[in-house]
């Protein structure tokens, strides 16, 4: 493993009433340009510069007038996040440390893989639900990020191997909207920076190669076929109700048959019929791991059109549970591949730096106190145990 800190000087500080530019999407940026009087033209020429040559200084767009570049210094500026630190893995992960405008980090994560190179993408600080087996969740949350702050992370991670935009070799071919964060939570902002993401004059992915993650805030769910037609993958993680409000607690607020239901129509408003829901599922010993388990979930996707993501539970300090066995594992594997799933299991990949599937964390003010109240949950238990442990000695 190695580690690359960089040094905290804010090369792009922001300054009051600036716009950045770097989070607008074509449409905003078209009205951006209206509002000065200027043709929709620009629009490509800016984005370009932006996210296909990674250029921040506005006299360096050599294509706009002399008069054009001026204005835009003294009203905009192109801002994104400031690199904290850079954390490169034995086995190829890359993990970036970021600070937001608040102050507070979040971090994103890519990962090579057989010719493809995947970004994960944080949308919040810290995240607003609290599923227990996520260490994102254990430390609380503190507010939404910006469509700058999001499409930000792959400005930076692109920067990081310089090469920006659009190549035909370019490290980043896929993004993954499963960092830190409920993406559904944080709606406007997530759909402007995946817009980015896919538009030709930025970074040009394809629909199909950006993936938008949720635990299932169904509301929200509802009309993201209306504004977009991304990949989705929903966070299963159990196959019953009972079982999901323990681990998922959205749960309680939009069941399965109501989650599933909505993701059905999702699929429905595509207008590609191939397309398939990808449903994850964290394996954890002996809570979720069991054949039982493995049949009811069969059950219980058979009208959905999907494949099934099995992910090895990830441990990281105070979780209280222990990954999945292999041969667990392999048992719930072979269970839905004999029910006609198509079934992939994650590789564990990062974990030397934390940067594995469920263990990002960040650095931020928890404005829930949800980190300080599990903390004093585990030293109330610790002492619970001390105490015990002392007793039997007597």
């Amino acid at each position: 493993m190695t580690a690359i800190a960089t040094e905290t000087v804010q090369l792009h500080k922001p300054r009051e009433g600036k716009i950045n530019l770097l989070g607008l999407s074509a449409e905003k940026l078209e009205q951006f340009f209206a509002d000065l009087g200027e043709k929709r033209f620009r629009v490509p020429q800016v984005l370009k510069w932006i996210h296909q040559r990674g250029v921040v200084d506005f006299a360096e767009m050599t294509d706009l007038s002399k008069t054009l570049r001026e204005k835009l210094a003294e009203i905009a500026e192109v801002r994104p996040p400031e690199l904290v630190s850079q954390h490169d893995s034995a086995d190829g992960t890359r993990k970036w440390l970021v600070r937001t405008e608040s102050g507070d980090c979040v971090e994103a994560v890519w990962i090579p893989e057989d010719g493809r190179g995947t970004l994960c993408v944080s949308s919040q600080i810290g995240c607003s639900l609290d599923c227990s087996f996520c260490a994102t969740g254990k430390q609380g949350f503190s507010r939404d990020l910006t469509a700058a702050e999001i499409v930000g992370q792959l400005w930076v991670a692109l920067g990081s191997f310089g090469k920006y935009g659009m190549h035909e070799n370019r490290p980043v071919t896929n993004v993954v909207m499963m960092g830190m964060g409920e993406p559904l939570m944080n709606f406007d902002n997530v759909v402007d920076a995946m817009n980015l993401m896919m538009h030709d004059c930025a970074y040009g992915l394809s629909k199909r190669r950006v993936t938008l993650s949720t635990a299932g805030v169904v509301p929200a769910l509802d009309k993201l076929g209306d504004v977009t037609d991304v990949s989705l993958a929903i966070s299963l993680h159990a196959p019953n109700n009972e079982l999901r409000n323990e681990l998922v607690p959205i749960n309680r607020k939009y069941p399965l048959e109501t989650l599933i239901a909505s993701a059905r129509n999702y699929l429905g408003k595509l207008p590609d019929t191939h397309r398939k829901v990808t449903v994850e599922y964290t394996l954890i010993d002996h809570v979720n791991d069991r054949q039982e388990h493995a049949h009811e979930l069969a059950e219980l996707l058979k009208d959905l059109p999907c494949k099934i993501n099995l992910i090895p539970f990830n441990p990281f300090p105070n979780s209280g549970y222990q990954r999945v066995s292999g041969n667990s594992l392999s048992r719930f594997r072979d269970i839905l591949i004999k029910a006609g799933y198509t079934v992939t299991v994650r590789t564990t990949r990062g974990d030397d730096i934390a940067a594995a599937c469920g263990q990002l964390a960040g650095d931020f003010n928890d404005k829930t106190r949800r980190k300080e109240r599990y903390q004093q949950r585990y030293q109330q238990g610790e002492q619970e145990a001390t105490i015990k442990l002392v007793n039997v000695g007597e």
